[in-house]
């Protein structure tokens, strides 16, 4: 898979073609990377724990998950995958876009159904376990789905459609009244969304505690205070992880030098760098390179 559009915060890359927007992706944490940072994008995900556990988030709202689980993560939510202690999660990764289900004239299926579902998350049931009432069904469709993807008889693709409606049905039909996120919550979420789309496009470039704030119209003081209430951490710790993250690709990925790919992340000394890596990674960039 290609870890800079997947692990991107948020995934301005599509996942998928244009033709045919739906994509299946195997991942195992740490295996295939440690996690998956917080994030977001306008494709729906499902993300299918095959083997053992782990932990992720979805608005912020967190939960254990394990093998047997399905996460639904609608267009637009912030959400992230790690590492739950020592444990080993392997979990299949499936994203398709909405436009895939949408005619391009007004439709009842989208106008009364499926657009409503997607601009209303609070509505379905984000963490599904084998317990649930919709489990089988909707486990069921991911089953046919994957098979097909598997074999592509000719035309599959009329028959993934098919069955991507049947799971919209079960989702629409087991919808529930769930407390809707207050106007200050998506306010937040909508500031921490420009915060880190900034970060994404110009994490490479220097950025200061003061520039964010004034980003999002908030003084020094209280954006720090607002970042590290939501995120868990401090902007500077938050964005030292982001570049870490992004050199760590470009040493798997690239034969850079590591002077090359520090700068290019984002440090113009390299000993500051190295230094953050190995704090991050426990070994050094160049050991690093080696073992993956």
């Amino acid at each position: 898979m290609n870890l800079t559009e997947y692990q991107n915060y948020h995934e301005s890359k599509s996942h998928t073609s244009l033709e045919f927007p739906y994509n299946t992706y195997l991942c195992c944490i740490p295996m295939d990377f440690t996690h998956v940072p917080i994030h977001w994008h306008n494709e729906m995900e499902l993300i299918v724990i095959q083997k053992g556990s782990g932990i992720i988030s979805v608005d912020f709202i967190t939960h254990e998950v394990k093998a047997g689980d399905i996460v639904f993560v609608l267009p637009g939510q912030l959400h992230s995958i790690k590492q739950k202690k020592e444990a080993r999660m392997e979990y299949e990764n499936i994203l398709f876009h909405p436009s895939m289900l949408l005619c391009g004239e007004p439709d009842l299926c989208g106008t009364d159904f499926i657009l409503p579902l997607m601009e209303n998350p609070a509505t379905i049931q984000t963490f599904l376990t084998p317990d649930a009432p919709a489990y089988e069904s909707l486990s069921g469709c991911i089953r046919k789905i994957d098979n097909l993807c598997d074999s592509r008889p000719k035309g599959y693709q009329l028959a993934v459609k098919g069955w991507l409606f049947q799971l919209m049905f079960f989702l629409v039909s087991n919808q529930q009244t769930l407390k809707q996120p207050s106007q200050s919550h998506q306010k937040h979420m909508d500031k921490l969304k420009t915060i880190l789309k900034y970060v994404e496009e110009h994490y490479n470039e220097p950025l200061n505690i003061e520039d964010m704030a004034n980003l999002i119209h908030y003084s020094k003081s209280h954006f720090m205070k607002f970042f590290k209430t939501h995120m868990n951490m401090g902007f500077t710790q938050y964005l030292n992880h982001y570049r870490m993250s992004m050199a760590a690709k470009l040493l798997v990925s690239t034969d850079d030098s590591v002077l090359t790919i520090a700068v290019s992340s984002g440090f113009d000394n390299l000993s500051y760098f190295n230094r953050l890596f190995k704090r991050e990674f426990h070994m050094t960039p160049r050991e690093y390179r080696r073992q993956q």
